[in-house]
């Protein structure tokens, strides 16, 4: 897959996410930077560190929306985590180290989903074979031939007797019907093997991760694995042996190495929520355990190693790209050294009205989109008038400014309420065209927006 160029980055992130140029600039950048990195000399390539990114603007305004897009678009491991989850050594929640293994895991996934492709033609090949052996007799062994006694006592064997066997054109016509598609329906009896590890619960303060790291392993080794027979038709067989010969032919050792080497010259983690773990005034309550959440993720952004089940992992050239809404804190409440790993920050804007119409409309999964699909199911044609899209974002706007201001999530919300009547009696009306004009939306919402309590309760 060929790098994009950040216009390119941009240009896809365009297609779901509205606005934010700023933010999605800075993470097109970032992005190539992990390219461009490799194509430099080998001595300063070390030397070239990440430049962390720290979004900063309201919720439902696009942070996450950016991240999860720009997943989908990185040739790397991506790990999207909330960094409240988190907690300082001592207290209960999770190890910040516990990020880098679920990256380094899923690197080995990805790569192990990259290696099956490759050898997916060769493992069909040997799953058809198997198939095949299963429909027709296996060639008899020939007979030992009987010792026959002569006048004179010398022994005399008596001819072989060979049973008949299948010839050659038989298996090629069977392998022909089954490419064919005509042994589908024929049920086959396959072993398939399972292994019964019991499931142990560890209660454990901190390091629960390291505790896991072999544990599938020793339990492996101890209980032994069990066969079960079961009857499948033969599709379903063919797919279940080309899934065994496949892990047969990957070379587990190269998955580990290179997912290793993936994660550490171009892992991506985007660690959401960073403001939960920021506080103005860390003098009581669970205000201690958020700072040393920050000192525990310090040498971790900084660069560090990390022991993970498939080895050390260096987590010197990850690129780091935080968010938060910073209501109660702002970004200078974290600690002075966690601040300086992030040198690039980028604000989001609240959106508009207009910003509003467009998400309704413009992206390739917008919201009035997915409702006319799910409507389609039911055989019912939806369809939104252009004066009921600026009502409902007009709607949105309104009750964002008067209550909490939770962006573009509002719109859920309202969509929701204002299809709820259709939504319900959608089986009993199939075949029907139903219309959303203003002055429907206006019905619908006007009587709960009055209600300052009712909306800030329902909307």
């Amino acid at each position: 897959m060929k790098p994009l160029s950040p216009r390119e980055i941009v240009a896809e992130l365009d297609k779901f996410i509205i606005g934010q140029n700023n933010a999605k600039r800075a993470v097109a950048i970032a992005l190539r930077n992990r390219w461009r990195r490799q194509q430099v000399a080998e001595d300063l390539r070390d030397e070239i560190a990440p430049k962390n990114i720290i979004m900063i603007g309201p919720t439902g305004v696009g942070k996450t929306e950016i991240a999860r897009r720009l997943a989908k678009l990185a040739q790397s491991p991506f790990l999207k985590i909330e960094a409240s989850k988190f907690t300082e050594v001592g207290y209960v929640g999770r190890d910040v180290e516990s990020m880098i293994r679920d990256l380094t895991e899923l690197a080995v996934n990805q790569i192990k989903a990259e290696e099956a492709e490759k050898v997916k033609a060769k493992a069909l090949e040997i799953a058809e074979e198997r198939i095949l052996d299963m429909l027709i007799p296996q060639t008899p062994q020939r007979r030992q031939p009987a010792q026959k006694k002569t006048a004179d006592d010398a022994e005399v064997p008596e001819p072989a007797q060979q049973e008949p066997q299948p010839s050659a054109s038989t298996r090629e016509k069977m392998r022909q019907w089954l490419r064919d598609g005509k042994l589908d329906e024929k049920e086959i009896e396959l072993e398939t093997t399972q292994q019964n590890i019991p499931m142990v619960e560890i209660f454990s303060a901190s390091g629960i991760e390291e505790m896991d790291i072999n544990i599938k392993d020793m339990f492996g080794n101890i209980f032994p694995k069990k066969t079960r027979k079961r009857k499948v038709k033969i599709p379903e067989a063919l797919q279940i042996i080309a899934r065994e010969e496949a892990q047969k032919l990957i070379d587990m050792d190269m998955v580990t190495k290179l997912a290793v080497e993936r994660v550490e010259q171009s892992g991506i983690i985007f660690l959401d929520e960073i403001d939960k773990i920021a506080s103005r005034d860390q003098s009581h309550g669970p205000d201690v355990s958020r700072e040393g959440v920050q000192r525990d993720l310090l040498p971790i952004v900084e660069g560090s190693t990390v022991t993970t089940k498939y080895g050390m992992v260096k987590t010197d050239h990850i690129l780091f790209i935080a968010s938060g809404a910073f209501y109660v804190s702002k970004p200078s409440d974290l600690i002075p050294e966690l601040q300086g790993r992030f040198p690039i920050r980028v604000e989001l804007s609240s959106l508009t009205k207009e910003d509003f119409i467009r998400i309704l409309t413009e992206p390739q999964n917008a919201l009035l989109k997915q409702n006319i699909a799910l409507m389609a199911t039911e055989d019912i044609k939806l369809t939104f008038k252009d004066d009921a899209v600026e009502k409902i974002a007009e709607i949105a706007t309104s009750v964002n400014e008067r209550t909490e201001n939770i962006g573009a999530r509002r719109l859920h919300t309202i969509m929701e309420k204002l299809l709820e009547d259709y939504s319900f009696e959608a089986p009993e009306m199939k075949g029907k065209k139903i219309v959303i004009d203003a002055q429907y939306v206006a019905q619908k919402m006007d009587g709960l927006l009055k209600d300052e309590d009712l909306s800030r309760y329902i909307l």
